[in-house]
Formats: C-alpha cells, structure tokens, sequence
C-alpha cells in the first residue's frame, strides 16, 4: 500500500481490520472464480455456461442484498460479516468434486450460495465505512477501496489464472476456502467507536447500540420504508444513482463475459489471458485511488463522464486487433470506472442518514445484482449467435448513451428546481 493510502488509514485505525479482510476475502474469491471460469470453459467451451456461472453469482443479490440492509438494523454488523465468511468455507471446498460435465451443478449450486453469502455481507460492509471512517476522509476511503479492489484483482485474477493453469483449479479452491477463513477472523478484531455507534444523533431520538431499529425524527409512526422514500425524493444525486444502477449493469453483464470470451476465443491467450485481462482491470482500480484526489467536487458530474469515457473505451477494445492494445484500453477504463464508483459511493454515503445507509446500499446492490445476473445471462445466450466484437460495440455504445441520458436529466431537473425556488414567494 503507498504512503498516502497507509496514512489515511492509519488515521481511520477501525477501518483497518475491514481492509485487510476484504482484500484477503476478495483475492481468494478471485481466484476460485478464474479457476471456476476456466474449468467451464474447458469442459464445455460454451459462452452459454460462462454466463450461467457467472449469472447464479449475481442473481441472488435480488432478494439477499435487502436482507443484508435489514440485519444490519437488527445485529452487530461484525457478527454477520464474521458468519457469512465462515459459512462460505465449506461451499468453497465443495467444488473440489467438480471433475466432469456431468458435476457442473456443483459449480452453478456453489457459486450461488457463496454469491448470497457476499450478497448480505456486501452492504453491511459498505455501510460500515462511514462508521470508522472520519468523515472528511469518506471519497478518499472510497478511493482506497477502489485500489483494494485493484490489488484484489491484480493479485487474486492473474496470479489465479496462473494457478489455475500450473496447479489446477483445485488448489484455487483450497485458497478460496483459507481466504474466507482468515478474513473471518480479522473481522472478529474490528470494534466499532461509541460515537458512530450513535449515528445521526442530531436526528435520532436517543443514542443507540449498534444493530438495533433507529428513528430519524420523522415521526413515532415513521417505517424504515418511509423514511427511505423521504430521503429519495429529496435528493436529486441519489435518484441519479438508483437510475445509474438500474439502467448501467443491464448492459455491464455483457462486458463481463466478454473479458473472458476475449482472452480465449479471440485473443487465443487461453487461462493466463483471462488473468491478465483482470490484472488490467485491477492496474486501473490501482491507479483511480491516485487519479480521485483531483476530483474533489462535481462528483455526479465527474461519475457520469466517467462511464461516457468508458462506452467509448469499450468501442475501442470491441475493434481492438492486438492484445497488448486491449490490455492497455482495459486498463483506462477500469481507472474511469473506479473514479466513477468512488465518486457515487461518496455521494451516497454524504445524501444518507447513518442509520439508512445498509438499507440504501442494499436495495442499490439487490437492484445492481439482479440486473447484472439477467445481463449476463443474456449475453451467454447472444453469443452463441451474435459474434464477441459485435456485442462489445453495442456494449460501449449503450454506456455512453446512459451517461448522457442521465447528464441531460440531471442538468433539466436542476434547472426545474431552481426556477421552482425563485418562483416561491
């Protein structure tokens, strides 16, 4: 980790444990799913079955990202993080029977559960920042996890699709479960300060401990779902986000399953091309954490031309003749995408009450998800008709339409509102 990064977290001390798991968890992840996507595509060679396996991971956010929210409101957020960790090793090492075609429900079951487990422990974890996190540090912690989400991907996709390719997917299965394990046992260390535990206690009718039901002074009758509903409607950058995630991962699933379908199919760069694909992914993510100190403010407006920049990067790979070109352009729009991510965490965290946010993160993670699933169920079943580069430019263009879409939505409601107040006496 750079000097900076390591400063930064060493001033949000509870935040260190919470790193530290989540890129040991993340790079053991990764490398059970290179191995898992390899062994797809070597048993089968269909880009139906790689957006299968890659669908299953995605679906249960539907209805497992919401309950992360709500447990969230009901128990210590450490216990469930500890839980779900734990209980994903003996999944993780169930795919070690996985030796034919004919135990590919292995993988599809597999994946699923280990996917419903992250479902729940994403959002608890993501609301969990602001609580050890000071918060005029909250954009750079967000850029921080976009460089933990670069190292788990340079660390965990390329040296797995090494692994997976010299020791077999096996032994990526075995780390995926030590991962898990280790990851767990750092969470158990994280004790959250009394002062967040309190939360928005300018709103809040008392303090409170941590997992228990919060008010927001809305009223003694006001619901979770009520409160969500005010907070929505009253925050023109969080209506642009929720749209963001409902329209982006529709198209971002086919992306995904390209990665892979281009390293192999295209590029002919076989399991360590699918690697080095994602350790581009993850040089970008890296390089965000340095790029998001210049983008202090816009951060709506620097999210969206974020993911125009990436529809048109997704153009250029889609065209792309070399596999150095592709490695170099994955790279640039993994650093406009993890700008972007960052900047929409941000925002997200700053527009929510405290005691709102696990529900917010997880209802934008059910709806994410589930969309991402469908996607990339949709592109498996497109490739086996329509040709990779095809897909890809229709990919790239459809981003770029949704950044100006949402630009021009978000410039006419302001305008809108602005002439509302003005008109009021």
């Amino acid at each position: 980790m750079s000097t900076n990064a390591g400063s930064l977290a060493g001033r949000n001390k509870g935040y260190q444990r919470l790193f530290a798991a989540g890129l040991i968890n993340g790079i053991g992840d990764r490398f059970s799913s290179i191995a898992m996507l390899a062994l797809v595509l070597h048993l089968t060679g269909s880009g139906m079955a790689v957006g299968i396996s890659l669908g299953v991971r995605v679906l249960p956010y539907l209805f497992m990202a919401p309950l992360g929210g709500l447990l969230a409101g009901r128990l210590p957020r450490r216990t469930i993080m500890m839980a779900v960790d734990f209980l994903r090793v003996p999944v993780a090492l169930s795919l070690l029977w996985v030796d034919g075609e004919h135990r590919l429900w292995l993988v599809y079951t597999g994946s699923f559960v280990m996917a419903a487990g992250e479902a729940i422990y994403s959002p608890v974890r993501k609301s969990s920042i602001p609580l050890l996190a000071a918060p005029e540090d909250l954009l750079r912690i967000n850029s921080l996890e976009q460089l933990l989400n670069g190292c788990v991907l340079i660390l965990g996709a390329f040296t797995g699709g090494i692994v997976s390719l010299y020791l077999g997917p096996d032994m990526a299965f075995v780390m995926n479960a030590v991962s898990f394990l280790a990851a767990g046992l750092l969470i158990r260390g994280i004790h959250y300060p009394k002062q967040a535990l309190a939360g928005d206690a300018g709103r809040e009718s008392r303090p409170h401990a941590e997992g228990r039901n919060h008010t927001l002074g809305l009223s003694a009758k006001g619901t979770r779902r009520r409160a969500l509903r005010t907070v929505l409607g009253g925050s023109l950058a969080l209506q642009i986000v929720l749209c963001y995630e409902l329209l982006v991962p529709v198209i971002n699933g086919w992306d995904n399953v390209l990665i892979s379908v281009y390293a192999v199919q295209v590029f002919h760069a076989g399991d360590s091309g699918v690697g080095a694909f994602y350790a581009a992914l993850g040089i970008g993510l890296s390089l965000s954490f340095f790029a998001g100190r210049l983008f202090r403010k816009r951060l709506l407006a620097v999210a969206l031309g974020g993911l125009l920049l990436e529809g048109i990067l997704l153009m250029m790979i889609s065209s792309s003749g070399h596999f150095a070109a592709a490695f170099l352009l994955y790279i640039l729009l993994s650093l406009a995408g993890g700008i972007g991510n960052a900047c929409l965490d941000t925002l997200v965290m700053r527009e929510t009450p405290p005691a709102l946010q696990p529900a917010v993160f997880g209802l934008l993670a059910a709806v994410s998800g589930t969309l991402l699933g469908l996607s990339m169920l949709g592109a498996g079943w497109m490739l086996d008709d329509v040709e990779p580069r095809m897909l890809g430019f229709a990919g790239g263009a459809g981003f770029a339409g949704i950044a100006l879409l949402l630009g021009g939505y978000y410039l006419l409601r302001s305008k809108w509102n602005k002439r509302y107040r003005e008109s009021r006496p």
